[in-house]
């Protein structure tokens, strides 16, 4: 059966609803880029969710509403909540990720429609909260759930004590051989969890298995090919900084975000791992405090100035700390309906002097129908900020229209930046899917 790694659940809506690409992420907390550096799978606070339909769906919006309200029974989400007013159709950002990315001109349908953003939908849910309803679904579509592996590590009280949360799936379609003449899906669930080493570790500066999760590995999943941890020790070739133990021979080399990284693996599936105690608690004990970490190329933080309940000002700012080299940046907005742009005040600048973009893509709200779609290609200069501003004005809603606990105010979703930042090592692309981190994603 195909099913018995595959998750039914997920055929079933694959087949169904004609789906080519879904993405889904839950996540809670913001990621600090100054502080942990760039996201390995960045995703924005909230429920995100992007979905390429296949070319034989007629009626994509009533497609797309039955997809979210089955995805919200399966991950227990209030995905159900996304509708007209907070989905849009992007023109030029999500490419896929799967076959249709960059090879569609060597395949015949049903890929050759994948630059037809028809078929696309992009919704964000800014002020879902993410929980221990949210994780269980997530374990049960792994092929061992949370009973062996590195899943027995999730324990639900331990992950949401963190500073940064996300889970997400990703399905796509993938080539089986080079020529691409069969293709397959390929799910990959990732999480992405940050915790605080003081908090975690009670003031000490030491790490481990067991204080982290109350647990320790004792086994692989018996249906994994492959199981490893991966312990990044570029920065500490010879242990000046922090000490691991066990020891491991094995090392791998990838390169992570642009940079060549050392890492030190332990295979799960080895039994020499677990040692005669059949167990593996990983402790990592710091010698140092000092260290620097890595200043990401691009950067962007967006806030909203104004004063008072009726105007403001969208300020978003992205930042390019390559010391010579400029790229172009593409910027997606979604804006609620009930925020009012005035699109004539846009201005882009950098470094003081007007930055004009080469491709602007702009989709007007409709009051209680659809929010507003910006979408701008802009090119960052070296070493500078790039600040794009807009105004608003917010429109008077029905007294039935406010969110249950309109003490919170109003959510408004992430800004969505695609980009191809300079790496420092040149990438090889035919090797992305043997590196570990999910590299070529």
């Amino acid at each position: 059966s195909h099913y018995r790694l595959f998750p039914k659940s997920l055929g079933q809506v694959i087949s169904k609803f004609s789906v080519l690409e879904l993405h889904i992420s839950f996540t809670q907390g913001y990621w600090r880029t100054m502080q942990w550096g760039q996201p390995f799978l960045p995703s924005p606070p909230g429920a995100e969710l992007w979905v390429w339909f296949q070319d034989s769906v007629t009626d994509v919006d009533g497609t797309w509403k039955e997809l979210t309200n089955v995805l919200s029974g399966i991950f227990c989400a209030s995905l159900n909540f996304i509708d007209s007013t907070n989905t849009v159709q992007p023109s030029a950002s999500f490419k896929p990720l799967g076959i249709g990315n960059g090879t569609e001109r060597l395949l015949p349908s049903p890929f050759a429609f994948l630059t037809d953003h028809r078929f696309l939908r992009y919704a964000t849910l800014p002020r879902e909260i993410v929980c221990t309803e949210n994780l269980t679904p997530w374990k049960k579509l792994l092929p061992c759930g949370s009973k062996a592996g590195l899943a027995v590590l999730l324990k639900s009280e331990k992950l949401f004590h963190s500073s940064f949360h996300s889970q997400a799936v990703h399905i796509r379609p993938v080539c089986q051989d080079w020529q691409c003449k069969t293709t397959s899906w390929e799910l990959r669930q990732t999480l992405n969890v940050v915790f605080d080493l003081h908090t975690s570790s009670q003031g000490k500066r030491e790490w481990s298995l067991f204080k982290m999760f109350s647990r320790t590995l004792t086994e692989s999943c018996p249906l994994a090919s492959s199981s490893k941890i991966y312990i990044d020790i570029t920065d500490n070739p010879q242990g000046e900084q922090f000490e691991v133990s066990p020891a491991t021979p094995l090392l791998s080399q990838a390169v992570v975000l642009g940079d060549r990284r050392t890492f030190s693996v332990y295979d799960l599936t080895q039994q020499i791992t677990f040692g005669t105690v059949r167990s593996l608690n990983l402790l990592i004990r710091w010698k140092s405090s000092e260290g620097d970490m890595l200043r990401p190329l691009l950067h962007a933080e967006r806030y909203v100035a104004g004063y008072g309940l009726q105007t403001g000002e969208i300020h978003t700012l992205m930042y390019n700390y390559h010391p010579y080299r400029s790229f172009p940046v593409l910027l997606l907005d979604s804006v609620p309906w009930y925020l009012r742009l005035y699109i004539h005040t846009l201005t882009v600048t950098s470094k003081g002097k007007d930055n004009k973009p080469s491709y602007i893509h702009y989709q007007p709200s409709k009051d209680r129908v659809r929010p507003h779609l910006l979408e701008m290609l802009v090119q960052l200069p070296p070493n500078s900020v790039t600040e794009v501003t807009v105004q608003f004005e917010r429109a008077l809603l029905k007294w039935t229209e406010y969110t249950p606990d309109p003490n919170h105010g109003f959510y408004v979703g992430s800004s969505v930046i695609s980009s191809l930042v300079p790496s420092i090592v040149a990438m090889d692309t035919n090797s992305t899917q043997e590196r570990p981190l999910f590299s070529s994603l």
